[in-house]
């Protein structure tokens, strides 16, 4: 059976929640829909009390309010309870927390190389040996990753692309460009990981900090 395809109603909802701060195109280019139409989405959301448009320089960006998360959350428990896909999605997570406190111990392995007399000494990225065995922690959690996301994927399309994403970025470090294991500018590593934390929190009702 084909994995379900969320509406894009839901779809346009959901992306403020995962993608935090969201411009209509990242919206758009997150879930294959088109610009115009998740745009028109937006105003209506917004006209319904669920979403908040907020301007950053020349560009604009949407948040979802109190409301609209209560309403995502939902329409996301809907879906679940339509497609039976809630012991999968509920599995995955339980399987992603042990994940989630090794990769928060990997990024901060990248982001500090503790000396004798500095603990906490930024990561200079001169310690070759270091940043290897960083590299290869994150690798391996990029494995680990994709047997925990693709059983919910095959029946929530949405869930689908997170290990495809992350192991993407991890093949530009390989390539030298560093900013894709932690920048929030890119679809870095830790970006698409958080991303996935986020959708799973949501798609459960989970509130951040909630978890056992």
């Amino acid at each position: 059976m084909p994995a379900h395809v969320s509406v894009p109603d839901d779809l346009v909802l959901h992306g403020p929640r995962v993608l935090g701060f969201a411009s209509p195109g990242r919206i758009a280019d997150r879930f294959g829909l088109d610009r115009d139409e998740v745009e028109d989405r937006l105003l209506e959301f917004a006209a319904r009390g669920w979403v908040v448009h907020t301007r950053f320089a020349d560009s604009g960006r949407w948040s979802l309010t109190e409301a609209g998360r209560v309403e995502d959350e939902r329409r996301m428990a809907a879906e679940l309870e339509l497609t039976g896909a809630r012991e999968h999605v509920v599995e995955a997570h339980t399987r992603f927390l042990p994940l989630n406190k090794r990769f928060g111990k990997v990024c901060t392995d990248w982001q500090l190389r503790p000396t004798r007399t500095e603990p906490l000494a930024a990561n200079d990225h001169t310690d070759w040996r270091w940043d290897e065995r960083v590299l290869r922690a994150l690798a391996t959690l990029g494995r680990d990753l994709a047997a925990v996301t693709d059983p919910p994927a095959r029946c929530l399309q949405r869930l689908d692309g997170y290990s495809d994403r992350y192991l993407a970025a991890l093949a530009r470090v390989d390539h030298g460009d560093r900013r894709w294991v932690d920048s929030p500018e890119v679809d870095s590593c830790h970006r698409v990981w958080i991303q996935l934390h986020e959708d799973l929190l949501a798609t459960l009702g989970i509130a951040r900090g909630a978890e056992g």
